[in-house]
């Protein structure tokens, strides 16, 4: 069992690009180091949205445990560090898989 949180953003008009160049680069490998697996990441990148999924084995409970340890850790500060605000908006939800065919 896994539980995966899909996550939604408007990116700020002007910054997709350097969003994307930066997530490429930081997010997958901060992100597992704090124990999460990064599911998928598209951008539409005429209309600034980005969509990502990232998951951790376990219940709805382990995955917030996870998440309150990445959001205080040092690994998170430092990729976020200096970093303008380049989301607008953002929606956030836990998700479950459908079987297809």
């Amino acid at each position: 069992m896994k539980t995966v949180q899909l996550r939604r953003y408007q990116i700020v008009p002007g910054e997709y690009e350097a969003f994307v160049s930066w997530f490429e680069e930081k997010m997958p490998p901060v992100r597992r180091a704090t124990g999460f697996e990064v599911e998928f990441a598209y951008g539409v990148p005429e209309a600034n949205e980005f969509v990502w999924a990232v998951s951790v084995p376990g219940d709805r409970a382990e995955f917030e445990r996870v998440e309150a340890a990445y959001v205080v850790s040092p690994e998170r500060a430092a990729v976020f560090e200096g970093l303008p605000e380049r989301i607008a908006s953002k929606e956030i939800s836990y998700v479950e898989g459908v079987r297809v065919g």
